[in-house]
Formats: C-alpha cells, sequence, structure tokens
C-alpha cells in the first residue's frame, strides 16, 4: 500500500510549479479578510490545489487551482453533544448510532444521513461544505498530501487505522471490540486554520454530488466556488451518491488524505458510521457573530 500511495502523490510543490488555474474569479474583489470567531476556523479567499496529477486514484484527475471564497469551517466534527441538544430543540432528526461505544458526548456524530448532516448545519446558521471547501480546508494553500504536510498519516497526527488494528489499536467497548471506535474531537493537533481531525477519525459528508472524475464533471467543478454536478441541485439527473471525505479509525493511511475521494447513498443506507462538519460563508458567520 505504501508503494501505491507513494505513486498516487508528489511534492506539494512540484505540484504548484506544475499547476495553472482552472478559471479566474469574475469579481476582482479581494478576498474577505479573516476575523477570529467561536469554535470556527477561517478559511482565506483565493486558489488551492484541488486533486492529484498521476496515480492510482483516477476519480481525483485532474489536478488544478481552483478559487474558493473566504469562508469558515467548524474546528471540530459534529460532536453526539452538540447534535443531541438540536434533537432535543426540535430543530433536527434523532439518529441512530448502530455501534457501542460511539456515543460518548465529545465524539463525532455518526450514523447521519447526508439530509440530516445538511439539516443540522442550516438549523445552525451554516451549511454542509462544498467538497471543494472541505478539501481547501483540509488542504490548505499549498497543496499538501496530509493536513500537517507530505509526511504520511500515522496514529501520532490522525486516528486511523495501523499495524496495531482499527482505532489504532484502541478496542471499543461492548461486542466486536476489534471494530475500534472513534475518539473524542480535538484528540490530534489541528492544522493551519486551526481544525481538527481533517484527517481520521470519521468520514465527513460533503454537499456534492459525487462524479467519477473531475474531468468529466467539467465546469461545474473547476468554476470558482465550485459546487459539483447540477451545481449542488437537490436532484441530479444520473446521480446517486454524495461526497464523503477524511478517512476514518476504520482505514488506514492511504484514505487519510487530503485529497482522496469516497462516495454513498445520501439516505446513507447501507448504514455507514458517517460524521460532518458545518461551514459558514462570510455573510453566515456575520450573521451568526455580528461585527461590533
Amino acid at each position: 500500500m505504501a508503494v501505491a500511495l507513494a505513486a498516487a502523490v508528489f511534492t506539494h510543490e512540484a505540484a504548484l510549479r506544475a499547476d495553472k488555474p482552472a478559471a479566474k474569479p469574475a469579481s476582482t474583489t479581494p478576498p474577505a479578510a479573516c476575523r477570529k470567531l467561536p469554535a470556527l476556523g477561517c478559511v482565506p479567499g483565493g486558489y488551492f490545489l484541488r486533486g492529484t496529477a498521476k496515480g492510482m486514484w483516477r476519480n481525483q484527475r485532474p489536478q488544478q487551482r481552483v478559487w474558493v471564497d473566504t469562508f469558515y469551517m467548524d474546528q471540530t466534527e459534529v460532536t453526539v453533544r452538540a447534535y443531541e441538544a438540536c434533537v432535543r430543540a426540535g430543530k433536527c432528526k434523532p439518529a441512530r448510532t448502530v455501534y457501542d461505544d460511539f456515543s460518548r458526548p465529545l465524539q463525532p456524530k455518526v450514523g447521519v444521513s447526508w439530509f440530516a448532516a445538511k439539516a443540522f448545519c442550516e438549523a445552525n446558521g451554516k451549511h454542509l461544505p462544498t467538497e471543494a471547501e472541505w478539501e481547501k480546508a483540509a488542504r490548505g494553500t499549498d497543496g499538501r498530501v496530509y493536513p500537517w504536510g507530505d509526511t504520511k498519516a500515522t496514529c501520532k497526527e490522525a486516528v486511523i487505522k495501523d499495524r496495531r488494528g482499527r482505532s489504532c489499536g484502541v478496542k471499543k467497548e461492548g461486542g466486536q471490540a476489534n471494530k475500534g471506535r472513534t475518539f473524542e474531537v480535538r484528540s490530534r493537533k489541528p492544522n493551519q486554520f486551526g481544525l481538527y481531525d481533517m484527517s481520521g477519525n470519521a468520514w465527513e459528508w460533503t454537499a456534492d454530488w459525487y462524479t467519477s472524475s473531475y474531468a468529466k464533471c467539467g465546469a461545474a467543478c473547476s468554476k470558482p466556488n465550485p459546487r459539483g454536478p447540477c451545481d449542488g441541485a437537490e436532484k441530479c439527473p444520473g446521480r446517486y451518491y454524495r461526497v464523503v471525505r477524511g478517512g476514518s479509525w476504520y482505514y488506514d493511511a492511504d484514505q487519510a488524505t487530503t485529497t482522496y475521494r469516497n462516495r454513498h447513498y445520501p439516505k446513507n443506507k447501507p448504514y455507514h458510521h458517517y460524521g460532518f462538519r458545518c461551514a459558514a460563508s462570510t455573510s453566515e458567520a456575520t450573521a451568526l457573530h455580528p461585527k461590533r
């Protein structure tokens, strides 16, 4: 697997030299300045390097620089505590978590459908991040392969499967202990934007419909602030999957990169332990935290 991963990626410095922008933004207005806001990391507007230029993962091609406006991202995956508070307030529907030992207050809330994730974000004045927003938030502005750089993921940096087993060898309580479990959020160091667990812990839903490659998606995936096939519409003919990102406690390092793309049915059937975090545009962030 290490050989395959090495073939799939190359240093971000080389990638940046070879890459060209996919499109220029229609407006020349400078990106909005970042503000320091509670529980949110600010991702400054501008180009970022998306995808990979070569290697085994064809759905990550072509590699391009894509423009995304300034936005904010939850510092952590939405926790069990936060989700259950939304349920008690009558703004979210209950979401069942099948495995034992996945419902501690500060573990990421998993087992939610794409619809439930979207509803939670909207109920809290935010939105489910687009795939481009998610990748920029994870990858930063220099094209790094992992949220911390180009060094392959280990359990020091992320909650993943290693030689000891799933979740870094930590067993879950209850039955099937070897399947492991998620850790509480903030158990690993944050990335350059102050975001935790952008690699590992729980897969995270994004807003976009899945496409087998950015090339096949065309302009919808390469224009400024892309929203994916059908521009993120509720229905998209011929599309059945939404995108999940980031890897998890259950899988090893090759799925914990900033570019790895996975897919699943938005109803989350068959059931998987997917989680999510929310994003906020600058206008959403201002509404949540008015300037003084």
